[in-house]
């Protein structure tokens, strides 16, 4: 009898043995999956995460396009709005007749226009001598610069020094109507703004287009005489700085002529130009 109650005393010491072993590893093992669960859904829910972020990527690559941006420069009185409201009338479905009554810009006209490839943000900025310095606020986040000349408002094209070391347009016909009342035009005055620009840091490398405007009037001085005369001097002197990507081009802002050929060079030339000058994706 008492051998027996011994040995029950010892079955049950010996089965409240392996459960106080067996419950902390039963614990354990169920902590541990539950770890693992844990562990598990967190890399399930990273990876949903990484898909969706993967997908949205590849949505917004195949949906939006490259945007640039594009300042138009130039003198008062220059028909740089005129030239816009053209590009607009050209290239946007909502304005298919330019406004070509303009007054001069106060500030900056803005549009963005859609092309097959791209968009085009236009900024027209003032031109008049007391807006100048604000252009400079614009050049950072410039692709590309038009700038845009009277070419009825030139003299005859030529520059002359003068006895001061200065520069001064060469007179070559009596004003008739399409200048600011001077025979000598504004050539000098455009070379040294243009040289302003150019010389600006953050103009390095930006390919610049120079559109002689009025090409439409009888008064005009011809492109071959802008580019020699002027274009070149100040692209090739000392002012300038670095070499860069440029071209005079013809337009008549008043009849459209030339805006198009205007645009598809911008168009090709900050294209080539986006590794210097990456665009904004839109």
């Amino acid at each position: 009898m008492g051998s027996h109650a011994t040995t029950c005393q010892s079955c049950n010491n010996a089965s409240l043995l392996s459960a106080s072993t067996i419950v902390p590893q039963l614990h354990h093992e169920i902590s541990r999956r539950r770890r693992c669960r844990s562990r598990s859904r967190s890399d399930r829910d990273l990876s949903i995460a990484k898909m969706y972020h993967l997908a949205k990527s590849l949505y917004l690559l195949a949906t939006s396009k490259e945007e640039y941006s594009v300042i138009l420069l130039g003198l008062d009185n220059a028909g740089k709005t005129t030239f816009h409201e053209q590009v607009k009338s050209l290239f946007l479905a909502s304005h298919p007749n330019p406004k070509l009554n303009t007054v001069p810009t106060v500030g900056q006209n803005v549009s963005t226009i859609d092309l097959p490839d791209m968009y085009l943000k236009i900024w027209d900025v003032g031109g008049q001598m007391s807006l100048r310095k604000l252009w400079q606020s614009y050049y950072a986040s410039a692709h590309a610069i038009v700038f845009i000349l009277d070419s009825t408002d030139l003299g005859d094209g030529h520059l002359v020094e003068d006895e001061r070391g200065g520069f001064r347009a060469k007179p070559g016909r009596e004003d008739n109507g399409g200048g600011g009342g001077d025979e000598d035009g504004r050539l000098a005055e455009c070379k040294a703004v243009l040289e302003d620009v150019l010389r600006h840091s953050d103009t390095e490398g930006v390919p610049v287009l120079v559109l002689a405007n009025k090409q439409d009037r009888e008064d005009c001085v011809e492109v071959v005489r802008i580019k020699e005369g002027l274009v070149k001097r100040v692209f090739e002197g000392e002012q300038a700085g670095s070499i860069r990507d440029s071209r005079v081009l013809p337009v008549s802002a008043l009849t459209g002529t030339g805006v198009r050929e205007a645009v598809e060079w911008v168009r090709s030339r900050v294209k080539w130009n986006k590794e210097s000058r990456p665009p904004v994706m839109r």
